[in-house]
């Protein structure tokens, strides 16, 4: 026979009240504490970065926690300067546009327009119509290859893999569109002051149509698949709020401002490259939260792709530059019956022209905020002094202030919602 199970015994002892568990559990702290047995925290610093994928480049963050909480975070840069701007003053005006596009690597065409509209301003170009046209159509492809990245690699850092391969799909289209038009994937290098490099080749207006034909109904796989996920939602929404408030006292532009509820572009404030004449809308939204600047941008993408198809249809045979030979080179039909257009493409690839004394600045609206190119000239060949105002290294100051009180876990999807590209940062 089994014998019956036995009760269990209960303890004589008497079970410790609170204060007693502590002592035993926690070690004596007097000397730290001043002679109090509580509790305590103590500061731990963490460096992330500058070689980590979540920091979307070579960005330093240092990270003073308490347990789990961020309580400091302190944004280092620097490591991915490159000295463009210095470069460019000893480069001919022609010359730079081969450093332009390599600043922002995602958005290169932005800057590349960033450029040419000062640089026009002060040589008095006229931009022929399908010039302006090509323009805005390259530069609408590229910020939604731009917002792409952001949203496939944002979302790997929270650790959804799957939209990163749908995103990047999608990207290869435009890329194959650009490398059609310019020869290369990402520094394309073909606006021109005047216009620009070349005539569309052949197919391009296929190529862009069954692009355009599909990419609203991607565009709506997108998000399915991540923003009705109710794990995305608890990462990101009323995670690194920037109020209205916030956003303008730090200077912040672009989706990041717009996802705060104030409505700004440039596209629409201060039109520049025929963007007058495009209907489009500027999204807002007002949580001013992770989850609001994911959404954002997917938005702007279906509006950029409603401009391209303006652009598509707006696209009319016609010149590609400016005739005045003093800033344009000459067709090479010329070269061979005119030795006026001779010495114009000689002046032009020795010396460049020379834009007469001024300064002059032109803010467009790039794929992260407001880009502006400010260019001096002394009347030579080359800058006297320019400078770019990247919105990246404004809206990285935005990181210090709405990092914090979160956990370490938020603090990698604030990052990712700021969508900084260091190239643009440290130029």
């Amino acid at each position: 026979m089994t014998k019956p199970a036995e009760k269990p015994r209960k303890s004589k002892t008497p079970a410790p009240k609170l204060e007693t568990r502590a002592e035993v559990v926690v070690p004596q702290t007097s000397s730290l504490t001043g002679g109090s047995n509580l509790l305590h925290t103590e500061t731990m610093t963490l460096n992330v970065g500058p070689q980590h994928p979540s920091t979307h480049g070579v960005l330093r963050v240092v990270v003073d926690m308490e347990g789990e909480y961020v309580h400091k975070v302190v944004p280092h840069i620097g490591y991915l300067h490159t000295g463009f701007e210095k470069t460019m003053e000893n480069r001919t005006y022609a010359q730079n546009f081969t450093f332009a596009p390599r600043m922002d690597y995602l958005h290169g065409l932005g800057y590349e327009l960033a450029y040419a509209l000062p640089v026009e301003q002060l040589v008095g170009a006229d931009v022929p119509e399908r010039a302006q046209t090509i323009r805005v159509l390259l530069t609408e492809l590229n910020r939604i290859s731009s917002h792409l990245v952001f949203l496939g690699t944002g979302l790997l850092d929270l650790g959804a893999l799957t939209p990163f391969f749908y995103t990047f799909k999608e990207r290869e289209a435009i890329l194959d569109i650009l490398e059609a038009v310019g020869g290369q994937r990402l520094h394309q290098g073909y606006f021109r002051v005047g216009g620009v490099a070349r005539d569309l080749p052949d197919g391009f207006e296929g190529m862009v149509s069954r692009f355009l034909e599909t990419f609203d109904a991607q565009v709506d796989e997108y998000q399915r698949l991540f923003e009705g996920n109710p794990i995305f939602q608890e990462r990101s929404k009323g995670v690194g709020v920037m109020t209205r408030e916030t956003a303008l006292d730090l200077g912040i532009t672009g989706p990041n401002l717009r996802a705060s509820g104030v409505k700004l572009d440039h596209r629409k404030t201060t039109p520049y490259a025929g963007y007058e004449q495009y209907d489009f809308n500027v999204p807002t939204r007002d949580e001013g939260d992770c989850f609001a600047r994911f959404v954002l941008r997917v938005e702007e993408m279906r509006e950029s792709a409603k401009i391209a198809r303006q652009a598509l249809q707006k696209l009319k045979p016609g010149p590609i530059q400016d005739p005045n030979r003093k800033i344009s080179l000459p067709p090479r039909s010329e070269l061979e019956t005119s030795m006026e257009a001779v010495i114009h493409h000689f002046k032009l690839v020795t010396e460049g022209y020379h834009p007469p004394k001024g300064e002059a600045y032109v803010p467009t609206e790039s794929a992260r905020g407001e880009l502006g190119c400010h260019i001096i000239s002394d009347g030579g060949s080359m800058p006297y002094r320019i400078h770019f105002r990247s919105p990246s290294f404004v809206n990285l100051q935005a990181l210090p202030v709405i990092g914090i009180g979160g956990l370490f876990a938020d603090l990698i999807t604030v990052i990712a919602s700021l969508d900084p590209v260091m190239g643009d940062v440290d130029r």
